[in-house]
C-alpha cells in the first residue's frame, strides 16, 4: 500500500526555494473548495508563513480599454530588468458570461510570461467574491514565500473588487485613459479616495496632449480630497505614462518607492499590514460561520422555515433573525 504524501510538507520547502512549478501547484490547492484541500492549504500556508518573507503588494485597477495588459507587461519587464522578481495575480469576480480579460492577458503578455523571474496567474472564474478574495489573498502569501519582490494584483471585475483589492495591498494604483471632463465626472469618488496614485496611460503620439491635460485634471481633483494621514506631502498624485512607449514608468516606480519608504519610516506600513491581517481574520470567521449554516442540514431547514415565515409576513425579519441566532447558541 503506497503512503500518501503530505502536500504541505512536500510543497513548502520547494516554494521557499522559489520553484515556480511548486508555486503553481500550491495556488491550485488554495483555489480548491474541497474540505481536505482546504485543510492541506491551511497547513501549507502555516509552514511558509514562518519564513517571514515580504513583497510589495500593488493593486491595479482601470476601466476596460485603458491598456492594463500593455502596462502590466511594460511595468513588469522594467521591474525584472531592475533585478526584481514579479508576480501578477488577478481578482476576477465576474461571471463567465460577462467575462474578464486576464485569460487573454496571459497570451498577450508574451515577453513577461517568458521571463524566469516573472509569474502570471489568472484567477478562477465563476466564484463568489469572498471565495476569490480568499484565494487571491492566499496566493499573494505563497508568492511572497516564493521570494517575489513585487506582487501586482489586477482587478478584472468592477465595483466591489476595487475595495477588496485595496484591502490586501500596500499601494492601490488607478490606471486611467486620456479623457475629457465628462469622463472625469464619471469616476466614483470612493475609488478616487482609495487610490494612492493615478496613472494616465497612453501619453504618447496624438494622445499625449490629451493625456497631459487629463493628468492635470486628476491632480486637481486629488487636491480637493481630504489629506490622508498615511500620505506625505504631494500624495496621492497623478502621473502621465506610456506603457507602449515605455515612458514615465521609471518615474512612477520611483514615486511608489518614495511613498512606501515614507510609510515604513512613519509606522503606517506595518500598521496597515496589521489592520489588514485583522480584517481578513474577521472575514474568515464570518465566512466559516456562514459555511456552517449551509452545511448543517438541521440549521439549513430552520433557516428555510424562518425565511418562509418572513416572506409570508408571519414573522418580522428582526424577530426571525433573533430566533435563528438563539437556536445557534444551543
Amino acid at each position: 500500500m503506497t503512503q500518501q504524501t503530505d502536500p504541505a510538507a512536500e510543497l513548502a520547502p520547494r516554494i521557499l526555494a522559489g520553484e515556480r512549478r511548486a508555486l503553481a501547484r500550491a495556488i491550485t490547492l488554495v483555489e480548491s473548495g474541497r474540505a481536505d484541500h482546504r485543510a492541506q492549504a491551511t497547513a501549507l500556508l502555516e509552514r511558509v508563513a514562518g519564513a517571514g518573507k515580504q513583497a510589495l503588494r500593488i493593486g491595479l485597477s482601470g476601466t476596460p480599454g485603458v491598456g492594463k495588459s500593455t502596462f502590466i507587461e511594460s511595468f513588469g519587464m522594467m521591474l525584472v530588468k531592475l533585478g526584481l522578481k514579479v508576480a501578477v495575480l488577478a481578482v476576477d469576480p465576474s461571471s463567465a458570461r460577462s467575462g474578464g480579460s486576464i485569460l487573454g492577458d496571459k497570451t498577450r503578455m508574451e515577453q513577461l510570461s517568458r521571463e524566469p523571474n516573472a509569474f502570471i496567474r489568472p484567477s478562477p472564474s465563476q466564484a463568489q467574491l469572498g471565495g476569490v478574495a480568499r484565494r487571491t489573498r492566499e496566493a499573494v502569501s505563497l508568492c511572497e514565500a516564493a521570494g517575489f519582490d513585487v506582487v501586482l494584483i489586477e482587478t478584472v471585475g468592477v465595483g466591489q473588487s476595487e475595495t477588496l483589492v485595496a484591502e490586501m495591498t500596500d499601494l492601490f494604483i488607478l490606471l486611467m485613459a486620456p479623457a475629457g471632463g465628462d469622463e472625469l465626472q464619471g469616476v466614483k469618488r470612493g475609488i478616487m479616495e482609495m487610490a494612492d496614485m493615478i496613472l494616465v496611460n497612453k501619453a504618447d503620439g496624438d494622445l499625449k496632449p490629451a493625456a497631459l491635460r487629463t493628468r492635470s485634471d486628476y491632480a486637481g481633483a486629488l487636491r480637493l480630497l481630504r489629506k490622508r494621514p498615511q500620505d506625505p506631502e504631494g500624495f496621492p498624485k497623478a502621473v502621465a505614462v506610456s506603457a507602449l512607449a515605455e515612458e514615465g514608468l521609471k518615474t512612477a516606480w520611483e514615486d511608489m518607492c518614495a511613498l512606501i519608504d515614507w510609510r515604513r519610516e512613519n509606522g503606517h506600513f506595518d500598521r496597515r499590514r496589521a489592520d489588514q491581517a485583522r480584517h481578513w481574520f474577521e472575514t474568515e470567521v464570518r465566512e466559516g460561520l456562514l459555511a456552517r449554516l449551509h452545511s448543517d442540514a438541521a440549521i439549513r431547514a430552520q433557516m428555510q422555515a424562518l425565511g418562509q415565515a418572513v416572506a409570508e409576513g408571519h414573522t418580522p425579519p428582526a424577530a426571525a433573525a433573533a430566533e435563528m441566532l438563539a437556536a445557534l447558541q444551543h
